[in-house]
């Protein structure tokens, strides 16, 4: 006997080109059809009772006009016909609809006689969630799958892989079509010819695995360039010279795909207790470590965030604030409290914006990949020297890619996702561009690319105006040639002379008028930015 439980895939088109119904159709004439199916015995030999769930995809990949709908009915086994009806019933309702008819089997082969096929005995209560289109159509149209069930051979030797010689693959061929009404009114649904296939569940759930391990393996590389940067700006100078929002946007998107992946794991893990319940002990088995496997993504992409991120934003944000030593604990903890507030804020106004907005996802992604803007800005307006190692430039830019790539870009993703070549490659360049920003920025200096003509105007004021550390040497040596005594200088950083009458260059003045070697005092401020004589703040060099 044949064992018809299990998942499959095949097209559905519309039968002779025919487009008119009632009720919504397709926007396109083909497209995928998914169901997943379970049968049980009833009292009459050879008579199967099966329920499941269909998804009629408009095209091949997921969309708005995709429609979702339970199915029930019989599978009669001398004959290898399958007969369901498709209705928009919540769970709670399909099983109890299970108990009532396996316990009248004959029942069951009745409602699809022709007498009653229009009229099922059951009083189905919609969904009153927004699937609106299908609540009416369950109203006022009952469809129905008839298809034919045939053996299928396997073509592929993967399916001969350990424990697959026990699987019974089905090939099936019918129609979903719903009832004729009056002349008027035409046709309740579009005929549709379907033809799908049982398929190998375990490749899909390998490319899942696959994509998990690459997120991991993403996190543990993000992880790496993290502490590199942490490294390469560990005293409060260099930490000072990072965007906080540019740290705090990136912990944001970190965030998001932390609750993306967890929320992904919990909804195959509650599939394989509901509907996934009806399958083999190995499939349930198969689901339970994809979850796995999608929780230890998620904890990755939460170590990245909540200790990595979090913890670098902390101590950015410490390296700006004013040293005060009569500051107490409580003005602080506020301060902080403050800080961490704003951050989970803008997290959960962030979720809400994208549930709203969530047919232009690939617009707000772009707002998202522009994490490198504040830090060039950043640079410009401070005049940073090197605020960031290339290294973390580079690798966090080829990270972040890698999953909207495979998202948008692979055609066979496990997302069903439909690609966008153009997208991805605006998205690219977008980040490219920053990228290449920052590098220039590194090497070239941070108002490299501002023309030298627009720094020098007065009447474009668009930048702050810069200190500069070598304004009193040019005094002193002025002093010097009028011929006026002046009294040695000490550097208190290497306790030796500053000679004012050499080139300017040679030393350097604070805002304090303090004199000060001028590499004793630049490795001091990679240090601190405080004058080492009064222990005033210091601007930028």
């Amino acid at each position: 006997m044949l064992n018809i439980s299990g998942t499959y895939k095949g097209t559905w088109s519309h039968r002779n080109g025919n487009f008119s119904s009632k009720f919504p159709v397709f926007q396109k004439s083909s497209g995928n059809i998914v169901f997943e199916l379970t049968s049980s015995l009833t009292d009459i030999r050879g008579v199967h009772y099966v329920q499941g769930e269909v998804v009629l995809r408009d095209g091949v990949y997921i969309s708005d006009g995709d429609l979702q709908m339970k199915m029930e009915g019989v599978y009669v086994w001398p004959f290898r016909q399958l007969r369901m009806v498709l209705s928009s019933a919540v769970d709670s309702e399909m099983n109890r609809g299970e108990v009532f008819i396996r316990s009248s089997p004959y029942h069951l082969l009745g409602m699809f006689s022709s007498q009653v096929a229009q009229d099922t005995p059951r009083n189905y209560h919609r969904s009153k969630r927004k699937t609106s289109r299908i609540m009416e159509m369950g109203k006022m149209c009952k469809i129905q799958l008839v298809t034919q069930v045939s053996p299928r051979v396997p073509d592929y030797k993967r399916e001969f892989a350990k424990g697959e010689h026990e699987r019974q693959f089905c090939e099936m061929r019918g129609l979903v079509e719903g009832p004729s009404m009056h002349e008027d009114q035409g046709e309740c649904f579009s005929p549709l010819v379907v033809n799908a296939t049982s398929v190998n569940v375990e490749l899909y759930y390998n490319k899942a695995v696959n994509y998990t391990l690459m997120v991991t393996f993403i996190s543990f590389l993000q992880v790496l360039f993290l502490i590199r940067q942490m490294e390469h700006s560990n005293t409060q100078s260099g930490a000072a010279k990072v965007s906080l929002m540019m740290i705090g946007q990136q912990a944001i998107m970190d965030a998001y795909l932390c609750l993306l992946h967890l929320t992904a794991g919990i909804l195959v893990g509650r599939g394989s207790y509901t509907i996934t319940a009806w399958k083999r002990r190995e499939e349930i088995n198969q689901e339970e470590s994809l979850f796995n496997t999608f929780a230890t993504a998620a904890f990755f992409k939460f170590v990245v965030f909540s200790i990595f991120e979090m913890r670098y934003l902390l101590a950015i944000w410490k390296s700006r604030r004013p040293v005060s030593s009569g500051e107490g604990w409580e003005t602080m903890r506020r301060e902080l409290s403050v800080l961490y507030s704003r951050f989970y804020g803008f997290l959960l106004s962030g979720i809400l914006i994208i549930y709203e907005l969530h047919s232009m996802l690939r617009y707000i992604l772009f707002l998202f990949y522009s994490f490198w803007i504040p830090q060039i800005v950043a640079n410009v307006v401070r005049d940073s020297r090197k605020p960031l190692h290339p290294h973390y430039i580079v690798g966090i830019t080829l990270t972040r890619l890698a999953i909207p790539l495979y998202a948008f870009a692979c055609p066979n993703n496990f997302m069903r996702i439909e690609p966008n070549l153009g997208w991805c490659l605006g998205l690219t360049t977008f980040l490219g561009a920053q990228a290449a920003i920052l590098l220039l920025q590194h090497f070239c200096g941070a108002r490299c690319f501002i023309p030298r003509q627009l720094l020098l105007d007065d009447c474009v004021q668009l930048l702050p105006e810069k200190y500069s550390y070598f304004r009193r040497v040019i005094r002193a040596n002025e002093h010097i040639e009028r011929g006026e005594e002046c009294t040695p200088i000490d550097c208190v950083i290497c306790m030796a002379a500053v000679d004012v009458s050499q080139r300017c260059n040679d030393c350097m003045v604070t805002p304090c008028d303090h004199f000060f070697h001028t590499g004793c005092l630049q490795r001091w401020m990679d240090i601190k930015m405080e004058c080492p004589t009064c222990r005033r703040p210091l601007p930028p060099m």
